[in-house]
């Protein structure tokens, strides 16, 4: 039952952001940038563990990884604006990001 609850607030916060972006791009980017799922995830684990340090480790680590994610947004829209098919935008984003997450873990270490 739990996993359903957690399903149906994911699922949510996907369609409410879709939504309000048929309204006003600015309102959904606003909610995206929001770190829902980060602060959902905090409260689950809050109520099925109660583990203050596993808490604060994956808020930690969530700030170090939010940082080279940042760089996506911006190739993404750049690579869109000058005409790159959506695919191809999107996968090339996704690549940057996974090798900035690796540069991350590599320094880390």
């Amino acid at each position: 039952m739990l996993y359903l609850l957690k399903t149906l607030i994911a699922a949510s916060i996907i369609v409410l952001a879709t939504e309000l972006s048929k309204r006003s791009a600015t309102m959904a980017a606003f909610l995206l940038a929001l770190p829902i799922v980060s602060i959902t995830t905090f409260i689950w684990i809050w109520i099925e563990t109660q583990d203050k340090n596993k808490i604060a480790d994956l808020s930690s680590m969530t700030f170090w990884y939010v940082i080279p994610s940042l760089p996506m947004f911006l190739v993404f829209s750049w690579l869109l604006r000058h005409n790159v098919n959506f695919i191809i935008a999107l996968l090339a984003s996704c690549v940057l990001t996974a090798v900035l997450f690796g540069a991350v873990k590599y320094f880390q270490s």
